[in-house]
């Protein structure tokens, strides 16, 4: 991978983690236009994923910090409860990462049609968010912080889009949209960077273990950083306005790319 790869998927990445379009198809997708093997996209997601959490910390650093300081406060008011409900939601996807990382490691090398599938998913889920008209809660239940976690660990599938999934799950279980937005964001920071501290440490980001060279995955980071933060800003305000039907229509249209793309090309 050449830095100006680096750069483009970087960009690609930061600007599609947070818009429900996911980001893990679209870097298979371009992974697979580049020539990228299984491998190489599966360590350049990981390193590019951590960019966007660290950038999620940025533009949320307010609640962030509250939540922070809840864990130190003893008390049990909304903001504990809150970080309790992050943690619950953290469980399904821990599950998947402990007894099933080799099979969502194998998903990455398999080509693009699984990836058109989920986008195709991605799509129905955000039409029946848009279109349904659930009762609105004050607050995201413990129950719904759960489910939500649910989502979120269907959405290790590539092409299944993380934001997508959590928000509209959010959304259908009758959760005000500006919340189940920032939860979204939130609940996925420990996980992410949780894999990249093992991945880490195991020296999977070696240019030997990886086939990626360091300046390449420096220019991804810092790429996928910059963008994600600006997306990340932007994406509170659309899911304020109620105007995710039309990711729903990018997302049939990019499903059906990687499907046709994945015939002509087997």
């Amino acid at each position: 991978m050449s830095w100006i790869e680096a750069i483009v998927l970087g960009l690609i990445q930061g600007l599609t983690e947070f818009l429900p379009v996911s980001s893990s198809g679209h870097i298979a997708i371009f992974g697979t236009l580049f020539g990228m093997s299984g491998e190489e996209n599966l360590t350049f997601a990981i390193v590019v994923h951590t960019a966007t959490a660290l950038s999620t910390i940025c533009i949320l650093w307010n609640e962030v910090a509250v939540l922070f300081k809840s864990l130190f406060s003893f008390r049990w008011n909304d903001d504990t409860k809150m970080v309790c409900k992050i943690l619950l939601s953290m469980i399904p996807v821990g599950i998947v990462g402990v007894f099933l990382k080799d099979y969502v490691e194998q998903l990455f090398g398999s080509g693009l049609l699984l990836v058109g599938v989920m986008l195709l998913v991605t799509a129905m889920l955000l039409a029946f968010s848009y279109y349904a008209k659930p009762r609105q809660k004050e607050s995201i239940s413990f129950k719904d912080a759960f489910v939500i976690g649910i989502a979120q660990a269907c959405a290790v599938l590539p092409g299944l889009s993380r934001s997508g999934s959590t928000i509209a799950t959010g959304l259908l279980l009758g959760n005000k949209k500006e919340q189940v937005a920032k939860f979204s964001f939130l609940m996925v920071i420990i996980p992410i960077l949780g894999e990249a501290f093992l991945d880490l440490l195991k020296g999977g980001f070696s240019s030997g273990a990886s086939g990626i060279s360091p300046v390449a995955l420096i220019c991804g980071f810092v790429t996928a950083f910059v963008s994600g933060a600006i997306a990340c800003k932007w994406m509170i305000q659309l899911v304020k306005k109620g105007k995710l039907i039309y990711f729903a229509y990018y997302c049939i249209v990019a499903g059906l790319f990687a499907i046709i793309y994945s015939y002509f090309a087997s």
